[in-house]
């Protein structure tokens, strides 16, 4: 019996770290991290051919449009479900957190307007007298999974307040993406599907009115309400925030249950797999002194938080808007620099923008250069301003936490 109790114990001495590695959000970034590295590896091996194919390779048809490969399938169907868990969030912040006021709630689109409006002008500058001028709308992105996982991995120097801020930031800087691609990129809207979701929304929201236990019904319509969304033409894994935004807050901890690690461990590992396999040009240093890879790297790296910092900044004194609990406005810059890892949505824009593929190929090395310095800028930016913000705490002896939780965050850093 001693020695049951003895090996037991040891047992969960040995489960119990990775099982903490595993919970925590910071595995997650690094998860992405390295599955970008991996892929990134492997598109530009041997096996390149073979690896695009598997991505890019036509499935088997079925007589009902559906997604005709597995890229498609990852970045339409599966992230709908990644964006589902940052809708959720989001709808808790602006039912009892850190949105709930009108003037925290209308931060998020000051910052996303300024994030796409500034990197929109750098590019238009760099290229005003080209032919290039169309790909203005390229740097004007932020990739939600990367920029959000990346935020994972800085822990407590960045605050819950900032990271609910970047996840709304993020989310309607996509759909202000796919209005920039159905406006200026010839985005083709199947008004009748758009017609038919939008009545599928409104059942939804009804069948949530009624206080029907959320089941099969919900879960039917979700995914009516997605196939009506991908075959009109817009963003479909956008459904994800609508049937977040759709449910009732009670419900969302049983939802967020069923699906986050499926989330954490499959879908975004899966999503960054996918869509870094690029091969890279031989032409590399080359094609970043072009007039179409300075606009990119500069609109992204510099313009993003620029702009993300300047609205937030004119809106609040103009009281507007305020920040949200526990934030700083050097911590608002900082997120600004996350926000600037485009990818998804910047090459998205890109096969649209251009057609000739020498032309795509320098935007995809820029975003690809603008996603490192970002990522390095951001991770040295958050390690410096907490070293300076713990010195500040640490010569500050007037004010101390109100809480256990806030002396826990200042005994670490």
């Amino acid at each position: 019996m001693e020695r049951e109790r003895y090996m037991k114990r040891i047992l969960l001495k040995a489960i119990n770290p990775l099982r903490i590695l595993i919970n925590d959000s910071r595995f997650t970034g690094l998860m992405l991290i390295a599955c970008t590295i991996l892929s990134m590896y492997v598109a530009n091996s041997e096996f390149a051919a073979a690896y695009k194919q598997f991505w890019h390779g036509d499935l088997v048809t079925l007589s009902i449009p559906l997604p005709e490969n597995f890229l498609s399938w990852i970045n339409n169907f599966l992230m709908a479900f990644f964006f589902l868990m940052a809708g959720m969030e989001i709808k808790r912040e602006l039912v009892s957190g850190e949105l709930s006021s009108f003037k925290k709630a209308v931060l998020p689109f000051g910052a996303a307007l300024g994030g796409m409006t500034v990197p929109a002008l750098i590019f238009v500058a760099f290229n005003l007298h080209t032919s290039y001028l169309h790909g203005w709308g390229i740097p004007t992105a932020t990739d939600i999974a990367f920029s959000v996982g990346i935020a994972s991995l800085l822990g407590k120097r960045i605050p819950v307040g900032l990271k609910i801020l970047l996840m709304a930031l993020a989310i309607i800087d996509d759909l202000g993406a796919i209005v920039v691609i159905a406006l200026f990129y010839g985005g083709h809207i199947n008004w009748l599907f758009l017609g038919i979701g939008a009545l599928l929304y409104a059942a939804l929201f009804a069948v949530n009115y009624a206080k029907i236990k959320f089941g099969p019904v919900q879960i039917l319509l979700s995914l009516a309400l997605w196939y009506a969304f991908f075959n009109s033409g817009i963003e479909s894994s956008i459904v994800g925030v609508l049937v977040a935004f759709a449910t009732p807050v009670a419900e969302l901890p049983k939802i967020e249950k069923a699906i986050h690690r499926w989330v954490n461990f499959l879908i975004i590992p899966l999503f960054a797999l996918a869509n870094t396999a690029i091969l890279l040009p031989d032409h590399i240093i080359s094609s970043l002194g072009t007039t179409v890879g300075l606009g990119i790297i500069f609109g992204l790296v510099i313009g993003k938080p620029i702009g993300i910092f300047l609205f937030s900044r004119i809106l609040v004194a103009c009281k507007v808007a305020s920040l949200p609990s526990n934030v700083q406005w050097k911590q608002v810059f900082g997120m600004g620099t996350l926000a600037g890892i485009g990818f998804t949505m910047s090459i998205f824009t890109t096969m649209l923008a251009f057609k000739a593929e020498a032309f795509q190929d320098i935007a995809k090395v820029a975003i690809l250069v603008s996603v490192l310095l970002s990522l390095i800028f951001s991770m040295a930016y958050f390690m410096i301003i907490s070293v300076n913000m713990k010195f500040e705490h640490a010569g500050d002896t007037t004010q101390a936490p109100s809480t256990a939780e806030g002396k826990l965050e200042l005994e670490l850093g």
